[in-house]
């Protein structure tokens, strides 16, 4: 109720400032007019006519109202330079912060909700650096002062940083205002004030800041690379450690400037991805649907059997699979393109020199401009007593370990519930394995909604796997056939036997043995960086796994842009990396997919949120498929039919996302997705049925019911 007395009563005192033509007192001609009578009113009632002065200034600045130069003319005619420049200053600077409150009380909230992905780089570039923005901006009097004060109320700058910076940054011009009021008589317009080399002059003290900054930020430069001689010739333009997916990428798009780069591995090219993650794991998982197909193979009108197969030649058509794939990211390939690739360790000896030692011991060492860390991530082995005492494997491991085993693991312990615990589980299950899936976490996969876990979980417990949630592993020993497991659940210890136990706890950024320690650039859990990228040294980047937030090929890909190009070119221009919009899928059956916000993310950032859900039981190339188990479930802002997040639960979900993703990243909303033409009967129609289903909560029906009046007008009857 407040907001709209106060929207009312504001609206009401511009109306009336030009209803009576008010804005006529506050010209050249009218001042110089009555210049003489308000100057003997002033002599009469100096303090009076002060209080009143400031009192009106305030009421214009904060309303927004034209006149704000000829009133800081007036007092310089009328009350001196030191006294006028103070009544203006103060007046100046509280008006216009009342008119930054009044912006804020009325429109933030319904901006922020409107538009809260798309302002978030704002909000943050507001957070750091506002009051270094704002007095920029108030240097320069080209810019509307109201307009800065209405768009900074929209923002999360503190009005106490607003008022002062104001305050200061609007000095120059209201000196210079104030100083010419004192020669009102010669004034004959506005435009005599602000001459073209006045203009320029407080052009040029706007550029002081950014000036500043930048020296700034050569001095913490020097400061940084102080204790190191830089070379005055480098042999590389870039030179990058690791040749997983955020290597691969940097050093291509490198090569495809035309720079001089060198890529650096010590391993096998493609990195995880192909060779121990995303390759291996869905060349198993689809041999093993496919088993689980037979089993099931009734759904179809067929005859189910129980699949015979061999463990080692499933292992045999995975390496397979990997060799296939691997000419996209091999030496060869790279070569061609005009990358330079050395098989060995790279390790930097400082800023701009990388020591690399390959597996015959030789060791030489290159020089580059700019260095991208890419080492990636492992397999995260956590303390857990007694677990160096037994074999147990990792998803890095288990690959060359049961390539060689005719059949699958009898019993099968996995710890970790999260994608990849889950993905391996059920996996393993398909092909015939006993499978214990332990997790601490009340849900699986934690970081996804609840109801998304108990999915999830149901279709991994249809499969076999047995899922114990809640329980915290306490210690591992050795038992007659295998590591023995003692977890904690409810207060009580569980004794659990495994003839495997593999370990899916997560990925940890390789740290060591880069050179990074000697150098002193700071890690936590991963490489620490800046928005573009940027290390301790501005020359040295880190992209993919090792700098995180999140673990991903295609993040890492994502990252490897914004690290080469600002390596290459970030003396011109750099680019701050954008995780707006970071899609995922897991890749159990039915897969989970996700981008932008869930609903206990939204809960827990106190984001409102409507809620639209399409279960695809009711979805006719779904149920044709017999892949009708599973929903989509979209949030949007209340109202509105922007998006904030989808998950969804199904067949190809990791395909379905796409459209979402494209939508988001480009402001595309709800109705637009409806409006789009989807091909039947394909599970694409799903976007559009739930886009369909928002359309339907949001139907005006007040004009509905007018056009079925309408419509029964139309028939003839009374």
């Amino acid at each position: 109720m407040r907001k709209p007395l106060l929207l009312t009563l504001l609206l009401l005192l511009i109306a009336l400032f030009f209803i009576f033509d008010l804005g006529d007192w506050f010209t050249l001609e009218s001042l110089k007019q009555q210049q003489t009578q308000i100057a003997a009113l002033r002599a009469e009632f100096p303090w009076l006519m002060a209080s009143g002065f400031f009192v009106l200034y305030v009421l214009m600045a904060a309303l927004s109202l034209p006149g704000a130069a000829i009133m800081t003319l007036a007092a310089g005619a009328f009350f001196g330079v030191w006294q006028g420049l103070l009544l203006v200053s103060f007046a100046s600077s509280i008006g216009a912060t009342l008119a930054f409150l009044v912006s804020r009380f009325l429109l933030r909230d319904q901006v922020q909700l409107r538009f809260g992905d798309r302002l978030k780089a704002i909000n943050k570039g507001v957070s750091q650096d506002g009051a270094f923005y704002l007095f920029t901006l108030r240097l320069v009097p080209v810019f509307p002062f109201f307009i800065i004060n209405l768009l900074m109320g929209l923002t999360a700058l503190p009005a106490r940083t607003f008022y002062w910076v104001s305050q200061l940054g609007m000095l120059p011009g209201t000196l210079v205002y104030v100083n010419a009021g004192t020669q009102l008589a010669a004034i004959n317009s506005l435009s005599g004030i602000l001459s073209p080399a006045l203009l320029a002059s407080f052009a040029l003290l706007g550029l002081f800041p950014l000036l500043a900054r930048a020296g700034l930020r050569l001095v913490q430069r020097r400061r940084v690379y102080s204790g190191y001689n830089k070379p005055r010739h480098f042999d590389r333009n870039l030179i990058v450690i690791g040749a997983g997916a955020a290597g691969l990428v940097s050093s291509y798009i490198a090569a495809a400037v035309k720079a001089k780069v060198t890529l650096i591995e010590a391993d096998k090219m493609g990195g995880d991805c192909l060779n121990t993650g995303c390759v291996p794991s869905k060349a198993l998982i689809r041999s093993a649907k496919l088993a689980q197909q037979m089993r099931h193979a009734e759904q179809f009108g067929l005859t189910s059997t129980q699949p015979a197969f061999s463990f080692k030649q499933v292992m045999s058509r995975v390496q397979a699979i990997i060799r296939k794939i691997e000419p996209h990211d091999s030496v060869e390939r790279y070569t061609r393109l005009g990358v330079e690739v050395l098989q060995g360790y790279g390790k930097l000896v400082d800023p701009w020199t990388v020591e690399i030692t390959s597996a015959t011991g030789t060791v030489q060492r290159l020089t580059a401009r700019s260095i991208i860390i890419a080492a990636g991530a492992s397999a995260a082995v956590p303390p857990i007593p007694g677990l160096d005492d037994v074999d147990y494997l990792t998803s890095d491991t288990l690959w060359d370990t049961m390539a060689d085993r005719d059949t699958p693991p009898r019993r099968l312990l996995v710890m970790g519930g999260g994608p990849i615990g889950c993905e391996l589980a059920q996996t393993f299950a398909r092909l015939g394995s006993e499978v214990i899936l332990l997790q601490r976490n009340a849900h699986l996969m934690p970081k996804e909604d609840p109801e998304v876990g108990d999915w999830v979980k149901s279709a991994l417990t249809a499969d076999g796997v047995r899922v114990l949630t809640g329980h915290s592993p306490l210690r591992v020993e050795q038992g007659p056939h295998g590591p023995r497991v003692i977890a904690t659940h409810q207060d009580r210890e569980v004794i659990l036997e495994c003839d495997d136990l593999l370990l899916a706890l997560g990925r940890k950024a390789r740290l060591q043995g880069y050179g990074l320690e000697a150098l002193g650039i700071p890690t936590d859990r991963t490489v620490t960086t800046n928005d573009y990228l940027e290390t301790l040294y501005p020359n040295i980047y880190a992209a993919g796994d090792v700098a995180g937030p999140y673990q991903f090929t295609h993040t890492a890909a994502h990252m490897a842009w914004y690290a080469s190009v600002n390596a290459l070119f970030g003396h011109l221009k750099r680019f701050a990396v954008d995780y707006s919009v970071v899609p995922w899928c897991t890749f159990v059956d039915p897969e989970v997919a996700r981008v932008g916000l869930s609903e206990q993310e939204a809960k827990a950032q106190d984001i409102a949120y409507e809620v639209t859900r399409f279960a695809l039981d009711e979805l006719d190339r779904a149920i044709t498929d017999g892949a009708d188990q599973g929903f989509i479930k979209v949030l949007t802002v209340p109202g509105k039919d922007r998006i904030l997040g989808v998950t969804i639960v199904g067949e190809h979900a990791g395909d379905l996302l796409a459209e979402y993703v494209l939508a988001m990243k480009h402001g595309l909303g709800l109705n637009k997705i409806l409006g789009t033409i989807h091909v039947y009967p394909t599970l694409a129609e799903a976007n559009k049925y739930v886009a369909g289903e928002w359309k339907r909560a949001h139907a005006p029906e007040r004009v509905l019911n007018w056009l079925g009046r309408y419509h029964q007008w139309r028939l003839g009857k009374e």
